[in-house]
């Protein structure tokens, strides 16, 4: 979710054609406090909160990675996180499928041990409305960094990637723009985006299609007083 990113200090623009001003994610990962007994924290004995469970950097990397109804071996997790050594990330992955956020879609036998596939169970990595709601404005912050540091390491990892060409040819770009809209305005505009949205996320893998990944930041900024 080709990344474009969006932060209050970026203000130059890099213009490529296509490039989707404001977009929106597959998944809106939150934080938020329910009774998900995920694992036991070592050190305490207790059981880990969802924001413990989904702000984990290698755990939000492997959601990220199954999001678009993707399924995966853990094979094809280690493949996609090389910098993650195996133990980590089979403990994290077993973290996930224990909480209810993975699910193990087939099994098979391979010289002598299982391999799994797995798939994301999207409700469980979502927050409704009431659930943000409660959360703390320090819960917000720490939900936001994650998700700003998680859009830099996607750019990083794609600026580094040997196969990058030019930005206009994998029509890559990060923009802000400044629009002033009444609340309903602004609904009207999300549900019309996730309507577009929601067409292309039915195309799914194919020929000649690469995984792009989009993502939304949208709030109310302060304005010059007339």
């Amino acid at each position: 979710m080709s990344p474009a990113t969006f932060s209050s200090r970026v203000k130059r623009t890099c213009r490529v054609p296509f490039v989707i001003s404001i977009v929106v994610m597959t998944v809106i990962i939150l934080i938020v406090e329910n009774n998900v007994n995920c694992e036991k924290i070592a050190a305490g004995g207790e059981n880990m909160t969802t924001a413990e469970l989904l702000l984990h950097p290698v755990r939000l990397r492997i959601v990220q990675a199954l999001l678009g109804d993707r399924t995966a071996t853990t094979a094809q997790l280690r493949t996609l996180l090389d910098d993650v050594s195996p133990a980590t990330l089979y403990r994290q992955i077993s973290t996930l499928v224990d909480a209810g956020v993975l699910e193990v879609v087939s099994e098979r036998r391979v010289r002598g041990t299982v391999e799994r596939t797995f798939r994301l169970v999207v409700e469980r990595a979502e927050v409704n409305a009431e659930e943000a709601e409660a959360m703390s404005s320090d819960d917000h912050r720490r939900a936001f960094l994650v998700f700003t540091a998680q859009l830099l390491a996607d750019f990083d990892a794609y600026l580094d990637s040997p196969g990058r060409r030019d930005l206009a040819e994998d029509v890559v770009g990060y923009r802000q723009a400044a629009l002033d809209l009444t609340d309903d305005e602004a609904l009207s505009l999300v549900t019309e985006m996730e309507q577009v949205l929601t067409r292309y996320l039915e195309l799914g893998p194919g020929a000649g299609r690469r995984r792009r990944l989009l993502s939304r930041v949208i709030m109310p900024v302060g304005d010059i007083e007339s």
